[in-house]
């Protein structure tokens, strides 16, 4: 596949995830918690707090989605292996392992404060666990990525 194609076909990944983002940040959630509510009047009070703390969430994942879009643009170009792109990676992996931070410690002062279920912490432990291994994985390819930019400007060096 030509980095042209590769580069459109990564845009078209990035811009549905952030449309599926949307739709779960605005209809989604909000629909399931007045639900929630409807079925327990004790939770009404603690609705708003969770929905801040997604919406804060969401953040960090669109500025991911944002150097994600970075980076096809510079496939786009042919130059996937370019310190660029190895710093933008870097970025996705601190962003994803700060937000995986944050979810995991409001997490605890909401139960603390007695805003959540000790049950929730097993959703919140898999989410943590993934934004984990997400950062791992950024954080690879960015060292993969840095190194392979490094061969390449030796050879670019070469006569």
């Amino acid at each position: 596949m030509r980095s042209d194609a590769l580069a459109k076909w990564l845009k078209v990944i990035i811009i549905g995830v952030g449309i599926c983002g949307l739709l779960t940040y605005m209809v989604i959630l909000p629909r399931f918690g007045l639900y929630l509510v409807d079925q327990n009047s004790m939770l009404e009070k603690n609705l708003s707090p969770w929905m801040v703390l997604l919406w804060l969430s969401a953040v960090p994942c669109y500025a991911v989605l944002f150097l994600g879009w970075k980076v096809a643009g510079n496939i786009g170009k042919d130059e996937s292996f370019c310190t660029e792109n190895a710093t933008y990676l870097k970025w996705v992996a601190y962003l994803a392992l700060g937000d995986s931070i944050f979810i995991f410690v409001a997490h605890v002062i909401f139960l603390v404060l007695d805003m959540s279920a000790a049950v929730v912490m097993l959703v919140i432990i898999v989410i943590v666990i993934i934004g984990i291994a997400i950062s791992i994985c950024a954080a690879s390819l960015s060292h993969l990525v840095m190194k392979a930019a490094e061969i390449k400007e030796e050879n670019d060096l070469t006569i």
